[in-house]
Parts: structure tokens; C-alpha cells; sequence
């Protein structure tokens, strides 16, 4: 019902991650991450305990370590789908075995991608490649890369929601958009990642204060 990328920025060590589906308010449960710590999303039937249990577990345990425990107590497991990103870049995911339709992940350093209920399984290539075009900004590139997994066909359902969030330096994120439910939330997302990029916006949040 979903498709989804996480991300780490080498150059800075933000997390981030992006997501899309055909329901409403994908960000509300699917994306979470931690400053300093790691990126997770949670999806297919979703249970959010997956993504929180795994961000705590990655404060001591690399990726592939908290995602399994996280998923240990989770007797639902074969309906379930994460993919994770710690804070060295190794990632982790799962697809279990009663995701709908054509679903799966991909594995990259610095990068994950799933997908449940999609057209076929070339979406999961697109947002990789998506996502890995020049894009000058970390937030840019994770927009690429679900317009560009939308563009290949996305959840098979169409699409009614969108979700973008950075994790930077601070405990609070430096991104966190969300377009709750549209008939164009890619295009929604975008023309919001301006709004926050640039302009009236952007010189509001540079005077946040900052702990980081």
C-alpha cells in the first residue's frame, strides 16, 4: 500500500525519510528517525512499535541487529515491512511473506527502499535512482527519489498522501511535511519542500533555536 525511502547523508550524517500511498495521512505512522541515532519506516499492514522499538535498539545495535529485535515480538511479522538506516549507513529491511501484492526492498549503503501493493517491482529502482540523481540538498534528493517512484507507477491503487522528514542535528526535525491526503500530493510535496527551502519560511526557521 506504500512505497518508501530512507537515507543517510554522508556529508552531514541528517537522516531522512520519505513515503507515499494511496491512503490518507502516510505520515502520521510510516516514517520516524532520531538525531544522531537512525531512520526507519514502518509500513505494509503498520505497526509504529516496529520503527520506535528499532530507533531505541539502534543507540547500541547497528541496523540489521535492532530491526530483527524490533520485529522479534511482533507476531504479525510476515505482515509487516521496515527498512532502517543507522548512523554509519548500513541499512536493513523486511518484507514479510503476506505483503500484498508486488512488494520487497532494496539495499544500498546510506539507502533503503520498500514497497508494498506497487505496479511492479521496478518503482523500488526508480526511487533508488531517483534519489541518487544530482539533486544539491538532502531534502531535494529524497523528493527525487518518491517522484521519481511515483513516476514509474507508484502503489498501484494511486496515490492520496505524502511524507517528508529530515532529521538533522537538532531533537526536533528540519523538515517535517506532511500533505495528509490529495488528489497531487507529490506535486503538494514539492511545491511544500519549496515553502520550507526558501522564502519567508526558511529565514523563519534559521532563528529556531539550536542545541545541536
Amino acid at each position: 500500500m506504500t512505497f518508501s525511502i530512507v537515507a543517510r547523508d554522508p556529508d552531514t550524517g541528517a537522516f531522512g525519510v520519505a513515503t507515499a500511498t494511496a491512503g490518507p495521512m502516510v505520515g502520521a505512522l510510516v516514517p520516524h528517525g532520531l538525531a544522531g541515532t537512525g531512520a526507519v519506516a514502518t509500513q505494509a499492514m503498520t505497526n509504529p512499535y516496529i520503527a520506535l522499538d528499532a530507533l531505541a535498539a539502534l543507540e547500541e545495535a547497528e541496523a540489521s541487529l535492532a530491526l530483527a529485535a524490533a520485529l522479534e515480538g511482533d507476531e504479525d511479522r510476515q505482515r509487516r515491512q521496515a527498512i532502517v538506516v543507522d548512523r554509519q549507513g548500513r541499512t536493513s529491511g523486511w518484507t514479510g511473506e503476506q505483503c500484498e501484492g508486488a512488494a520487497g526492498h532494496v539495499l544500498n549503503d546510506n539507502v533503503a527502499v520498500a514497497g508494498n501493493m506497487l505496479t511492479d517491482d521496478a518503482v523500488l529502482d526508480a526511487v533508488m535512482t531517483g534519489f541518487g540523481a544530482p539533486a544539491g540538498h538532502f531534502g531535494r534528493a529524497l523528493y527525487n527519489g518518491l517522484a521519481s517512484g511515483a513516476r514509474a507507477g507508484g502503489d498501484k491503487r494511486g496515490l492520496g498522501s505524502a511524507a517528508l522528514k529530515v532529521f538533522g542535528t537538532e531533537a526536533y526535525p528540519a523538515l517535517d511535511l506532511r500533505i495528509d491526503w490529495s488528489a497531487d500530493p507529490i506535486g503538494d510535496l514539492e511545491a511544500l519542500l519549496a515553502l520550507a527551502m526558501d522564502g519567508n519560511y526558511a529565514d523563519f526557521f534559521a532563528q529556531v533555536p539550536r542545541r545541536g
